[in-house]
């Protein structure tokens, strides 16, 4: 038998009615949560079937459900998504790294910060969207032109933000490595990197939703496959189930990248601990 006694044993009795109590709220929220989209996917139902909502407008959860069996049974739903899912990923990789880079290079040299302060602020100021057509004729229609509308979307908030927090360092510290001979390559890579990780993760997860809406816009313009193509050619064509269903994916799509990068936060935050 092994000697190692559980943690749970050592808590008081306090500690673990806290636990309990807090376990049960958490399982409370989660099945709220459950219910309430639940209840709205039976009233949508239900509304559709009584002939309370124009079905031509609203589709309905039966009908986009046998809509998804059907590109199921035909595999052209893993195309689409598949698609989707690479430019995205490629696109909010590239554009979380060049980003980070950037905003390095910024922090390392104060002069190039000021000179490029006021182009950033331009950037950033500017809708994105709108610049996507122009993107796509220089970068080219195809993959290419959708990454690099991703990449655009999301590089300039992970400049501003991942400078700032650099810039948000304790001064002090700073200098007191200095004092005690610490390069500034050794002051990134000991100080200002680890200190900055919360803020990096925090726009990882904008980058998540920035690098979709990318990828959704040059796919509007421009793609012959993916999920914002089937949302445009099922808009196109009045046919509602397939936007619906399409909606439906990308939401579950987003939620998934979200919960994988706050699974990264929760683990790296009890390392850190």
């Amino acid at each position: 038998m092994s000697n190692k006694s559980s943690p749970l044993k050592n808590i008081s009795k306090d500690q673990e009615k806290f636990l309990k109590k807090y376990k049960a709220r958490k399982r409370n929220i989660f099945i709220t949560q459950l219910l309430i989209l639940l209840a709205f996917i039976l009233i949508w139902e239900a509304s559709a079937r009584l002939n309370l909502i124009d079905t031509f407008l609203t589709s309905s959860p039966s009908a986009i459900y046998k809509l998804f069996i059907d590109f199921l049974k035909d595999g052209s739903i893993f195309k689409h998504v598949g698609i989707s899912v690479m430019e995205t990923v490629v696109g909010f990789v590239v554009g979380t790294i060049l980003g980070l880079i950037i905003a390095i290079i910024l922090w390392w040299s104060d002069f190039l910060a000021k000179v490029l302060d006021p182009y950033l602020v331009i950037l950033n100021s500017l809708p994105k969207t709108a610049l996507a057509p122009i993107i796509i004729i220089w970068v080219g229609a195809g993959y290419s032109g959708i990454i690099v509308t991703a990449i655009t979307l999301s590089i300039v908030i992970t400049i501003m933000n991942i400078y700032t927090s650099f810039k948000e360092i304790n001064e002090e510290s700073i200098k007191m490595l200095e004092t005690f001979g610490a390069t500034k390559f050794q002051i990134l890579r000991k100080l200002v990197l680890p200190a900055s990780v919360p803020s990096i993760i925090s726009t990882i997860k904008v980058n998540i939703g920035l690098s979709w809406v990318g990828v959704i816009v040059g796919e509007f313009l421009v793609s012959r496959a993916g999920i914002g193509y089937l949302i445009v050619y099922g808009g196109q064509v009045f046919k509602l189930d397939l936007v619906m269903m399409s909606v439906i994916i990308l939401a579950v799509l987003t939620a998934l990248m979200y919960k994988c990068i706050s699974i990264v936060e929760n683990k790296f935050m009890k390392w850190r601990q």
